[in-house]
């Protein structure tokens, strides 16, 4: 545990959490999804290399959204100027399949979050992901009764770092930004708007994936089990 600038004591009442590569182990379930799409769209006829398609795909990710889904529609939309179905079925298909098998928790997601409760701890989750999206990830790892809040953007129009689905995120819950801990992996968006309102800011370094040397958090974890100690320090006022 990495701590940048030590928050004021406080009597921490909730913790917040984003989902995917905080919670879930998002980009491996994308990657793994993605490669076996891309093979079965080869297969079913598509005439491109395994590496171009692969990165292809991606780069149409980071145009229209992570969570788009309609991606293979618009890549065989580019590349064949039409969507042939049986090349587009093989893709569906396949993606649905690796993505489910390759979705996994961090470790010692579910022992934290137990541990948490344990302690008298309200637990919340606030995504980017829309509604139906970032429930059935929560559901397909066993997480869904955990968290007696789930925010997502669904529910307010507007992605982090907005102060909204913070807002409404903290006002489910009943408490003040000071007493929530925000735990997130994107610090352009979770960190700063956690710190924006006040809360807490915890980065969840281990689901990194910009390589980010200053996060900007008031501390930084490797594991996520490390936030057990960062709430009792902050209990103990020390």
């Amino acid at each position: 545990m990495n701590r940048l600038r030590p928050p004021k004591p406080t009597k921490i009442q909730a913790i917040v959490f984003d989902l995917d590569n905080t919670l879930v182990d998002f980009m491996r379930m994308k990657e793994a999804g993605v490669e076996a799409a891309v093979e079965a769209m080869i297969d079913a006829g598509l005439k491109m290399s395994k590496d171009e398609a692969y990165a292809k795909i991606f780069q149409i990710y980071d145009q229209v959204g992570i969570e788009d889904q309609k991606i293979f529609d618009r890549f065989l939309e580019v590349e064949l100027g039409y969507v042939d179905p049986k090349i587009l079925a093989a893709g569906i298909v396949a993606y649905r399949k690796a993505k489910d098998a390759a979705l996994v928790l961090y470790p010692h997601v579910r022992y934290t979050l137990m541990e948490l409760l344990k302690r008298g701890l309200r637990l919340a989750v606030v995504s980017d992901a829309p509604r139906l999206q970032a429930w059935t990830r929560l559901v397909q790892v066993g997480l869904h009764h955990f968290f007696e809040v789930v925010v997502t953007f669904d529910d307010t129009g507007e992605r982090k770092p907005s102060p909204k689905p913070f807002e409404v995120t903290l006002q489910k819950l009943g408490v003040r930004p000071e007493e929530a801990i925000m735990v997130g992996d994107w610090p352009e968006r979770d960190i700063t708007g956690a710190l924006h309102l006040g809360m807490i800011a915890v980065f969840a370094r281990y689901g990194d994936t910009f390589g980010t040397q200053n996060s900007g958090a008031h501390y930084e974890i490797d594991d996520i089990i490390e936030l057990l100690d960062i709430v009792d320090e902050l209990r103990r006022g020390t």
